[in-house]
């Protein structure tokens, strides 16, 4: 899905109290929305209480991975933006993964998942690191035997899931439900919804300047991105140590030679605390990550004071992480499968 630069409302200088906010925040209504206040829904999997606590137990439980190390959160730390802080993720064998974890923050409200759009939604998501070779190396088959040793996770599953037994699909439709409910209500939002306090000046004059330089023909709607693929690079192509050439984005996926360099569009939401940025990781500070995004998608060299802004803006974006309590996972049994380190490597 391609994006054109939306037509925005011509806005006031900020220096006129309460009318520019009024013309500032209608346009930004075009291109925006404020979370919803309640958990958003899931297509074909209603969210229950029963699913969001089983979801939860999974989330945290490193038994899913073959080597009992690895869970969900040890790439989707809540405590640190809801990834890892890493260059790219250590997983199974301590093996480095090849892209940037993003953050599971507000994650069910993008259109796709993962960098090149590969999972549909957070249910298919969920089977994907359990099962890759440098993540959490587990097979559905592992992981069923597992949780089935276990009485409390027969039980858990029987109660979310009108008495099924555990399953591979059910185990990612509860992982799911648990994401839903991690939505970071946040100062834009208040401001959004009306609150005039809720943004400094400088937080202002960046999302005019988001506006009006053309970041949201990408970075737009509920999460200020997370919609749509674009090439990283549209202007100006990255070097090497940003872009790296091995990877081509969403051409692993289509096969399509226009898909080459193509990435979703990142969602912007509690951006300021999810360094390293691209898909790459290879950017720790977020201003220079504003300005290598203005040369290469706008082709314009921003000013000091710009760049400022713009990030003061990103700041706005950080929201409150729901509280989640870590839940005592059910115990292991005799029939448990034991955990393995072993590396496994293709046949030459």
């Amino acid at each position: 899905m391609r994006h054109t630069f939306p037509l925005l409302l011509a806005t006031t200088l900020l220096s006129t109290p309460l009318m520019a906010q009024d013309d500032l925040r209608a346009a930004a209504l075009e291109a925006f929305k404020p979370l919803p206040s309640t958990v958003p829904a899931v297509a074909d999997n209603p969210i229950t209480p029963e699913k969001i606590e089983l979801g939860k137990a999974l989330f945290f439980d490193p038994r899913l991975s073959a080597s009992g190390v690895f869970s969900c959160y040890s790439c989707h730390n809540l405590a640190t933006g809801g990834d890892d802080n890493l260059e790219t993720s250590i997983g199974h064998g301590w093996q480095k993964g090849p892209r940037n974890a993003p953050t599971v923050l507000n994650s069910v409200l993008n259109e796709a998942q993962f960098w090149d759009g590969r999972a549909a939604d957070l249910a298919e998501q969920a089977k994907g690191p359990v099962q890759a070779g440098v993540e959490m190396a587990n097979t559905p088959d592992n992981v069923v035997a597992t949780l089935s040793s276990m009485p409390g996770y027969v039980a858990m599953f029987s109660a979310a899931f009108d008495g099924a037994a555990p399953n591979f699909d059910d185990m990612a439709r509860a992982i799911e439900a648990f994401e839903a409910t991690l939505v970071t209500p946040a100062p834009f939002d208040a401001w959004l919804n009306g609150d005039d306090a809720a943004l400094n000046a400088d937080q202002l004059a960046g999302m005019q300047l988001f506006m009006d330089k053309g970041c949201v023909a990408c970075h737009e709607g509920i999460n200020v991105g997370g919609h749509g693929y674009y090439p990283f690079g549209l202007i100006e192509k990255p070097g090497a140590e940003i872009l790296p050439v091995g990877d081509k984005g969403r051409f692993a996926v289509t096969e399509t030679a226009d898909d080459e360099y193509v990435f979703r569009a990142a969602p912007l939401r509690n951006v300021s605390v999810t360094a390293p940025y691209f898909h790459s990781g290879k950017v720790w500070d977020l201003k220079v990550a504003v300005q290598i995004m203005a040369e290469s998608q706008l082709g314009e060299a921003l000013s000091d004071q710009e760049a400022d802004q713009l990030v003061a803006f990103l700041d706005s974006l950080t929201g409150e992480v729901p509280a989640v309590t870590v839940p005592s996972l059910p115990a292991e049994t005799g029939n448990t499968p034991r955990p393995t380190a072993e590396v496994l490597t293709a046949p030459e």
